[in-house]
C-alpha cells in the first residue's frame, strides 16, 4: 500500500476520534449534561457549562456548552462518550490519521469538533422549533 495516496478501508465498527455533530438546522446538539466528561476513562473531555441559553445556537434547549474540548492525545477511542450521550451529539468518526505539530493543536475545541463532525440526521426531534 502506498500511504497516504492509498487509504485503508476501515471496518464498520471501527472506533475513530470523537466529534460533535449539529442537528439538521445547524445547531449544536450538545446540552452540557457532562455525562461524556464523567464517563471518559482518561479524562480527555473538558466541558465548561453553560453557554448562552436562548441563543440561535441553542434552539429549544436550556443550555449549551460554553467550552467543549477533547485532548486527542489522551483519548483512547473507547467509545464510552458516544454510548452515554442521551442527545446523540457525539460520534466516533472513521478517521485514523490525527496529526498536529504541537500538543496544543491536538486539543480540539468546540468549533473544530463541530466542523469535523458535520451534521447528523437522526430521530431526535426535540430541537425543532415549535
Amino acid at each position: 500500500m502506498q500511504y497516504p495516496e492509498e487509504k485503508w478501508t476501515v471496518p464498520q465498527d471501527y472506533r475513530g476520534a470523537p466529534y460533535l455533530v449539529r442537528d439538521p438546522e445547524g445547531r449544536t446538539k450538545c446540552v452540557s449534561c457532562q455525562l461524556c466528561e464523567f464517563i471518559c476513562p482518561p479524562k480527555a473531555i473538558r466541558i465548561t457549562p453553560p453557554g448562552p441559553a436562548g441563543s440561535p445556537e441553542a434552539g429549544n434547549v436550556e443550555k449549551v456548552p460554553k467550552e467543549f474540548k477533547i485532548d486527542m492525545l489522551r483519548c483512547i477511542f473507547c467509545g464510552f462518550c458516544q454510548e452515554v450521550c442521551p442527545e446523540e451529539a457525539i460520534f466516533l468518526m472513521k478517521d485514523y490519521s490525527l496529526v498536529g505539530l504541537t500538543r496544543e493543536e491536538m486539543v480540539y475545541d468546540k468549533e473544530k469538533l463541530l466542523s469535523l463532525g458535520g451534521v447528523q440526521d437522526d430521530h431526535i426531534w426535540k430541537w425543532k422549533n415549535k
